[in-house]
């Protein structure tokens, strides 16, 4: 699907309120309800537009504690069981195969040091983990929940 400056507009729309209405939307862009509801659907058909979520307070929820870790395999045959192991620990938030000196990057979202030691020891103790290094998130400075919406003028 090859996107034009309409659908741009909406998805810039969507990403800051997911919740938002066709009407709202249409009176932003310019844009009938009808056609704004046809490219929506339109954008959700081809697999732009693969869901909508809630995004929460983690530190409202008791969740202070943010560490970001860089976890190293010994060799590429453990990706697969590492890949399941981080996949079942549900404060490990995000996780990335990177290139460098660590082969992932976990953020790791938990309520204190103590539940953060548990799933360090669970990743260190797992056969094929050579290293790891942890840092401390102080503060959140910018966390964008959604990808970049490019042909975005306003940058």
């Amino acid at each position: 699907m090859v996107l034009d400056e309409i659908d741009y507009k909406i998805l810039r729309c969507l990403k800051k309120n997911a919740r938002e209405k066709a009407s709202a939307i249409s009176e932003e862009i310019s844009l009938s309800v009808s056609a704004v509801i046809e490219r929506i659907k339109k954008l959700e058909a081809s697999g732009i537009i693969t869901g909508y979520t809630a995004i929460f307070d983690q530190k409202q929820l008791g969740n202070d504690m943010t560490a970001l870790m860089e976890v190293s395999l010994e060799h590429p045959r453990y990706y697969d069981a590492f890949c399941e192991m981080v996949a079942s620990i549900d404060s490990i938030v995000s996780c990335y195969y990177m290139t460098g000196d660590y082969d992932f990057m976990l953020r790791i979202v938990t309520d204190s040091s103590d539940s953060l030691e548990l799933i360090h020891r669970r990743i260190k103790s797992m056969e094929g983990v050579s290293a790891t290094e942890t840092h401390f998130v102080l503060k959140e400075v910018k966390n964008e929940y959604s990808v970049i919406v490019h042909n975005d003028n306003s940058n």
